[in-house]
């Protein structure tokens, strides 16, 4: 990743016994995201996230019994590719929208856009 480099991130809580559903969602949504700029998604599934004292992963999402908390990211060239991108990403028909199709609720999902502040 390149100093340039701009980065959505979100945290959002799966229905653990819908793995293999969020798998395909995930893995059709950023095949429409790298085709509308990104150069890299990247979705990971929890296995060593803990609750914390004060603040943690699974706090913030409000994380039941049976989810798992999934964190991600996706890699834009820059602010203003992603913004564009974005946009396309969510006017494409092929990009399923409707929450009642997720395996998770998109309520607690926690998401947000970040400059790259130091990268090795």
């Amino acid at each position: 990743m390149q100093q340039g480099n701009y980065v959505d991130g979100f945290v959002v809580p799966v229905k653990t016994s819908e793995k293999e559903a969020y798998r395909a969602i995930a893995d059709k949504a950023a095949r429409i995201f790298m085709r509308h700029g990104a150069v890299e998604v990247v979705e990971c599934w929890a296995d060593d996230v803990k609750p914390g004292k004060h603040t943690s992963f699974p706090q913030a999402v409000h994380l039941k019994d049976s989810e798992t908390v999934v964190f991600a990211w996706i890699v834009w060239p820059t602010r203003e590719l992603r913004d564009r991108g974005m946009q396309a990403v969510m006017e494409d028909p092929e990009m399923d929208k409707d929450p009642a199709h997720m395996p998770f609720d998109t309520k607690r999902m926690i998401f947000g856009g970040f400059g790259v502040l130091v990268n090795h």
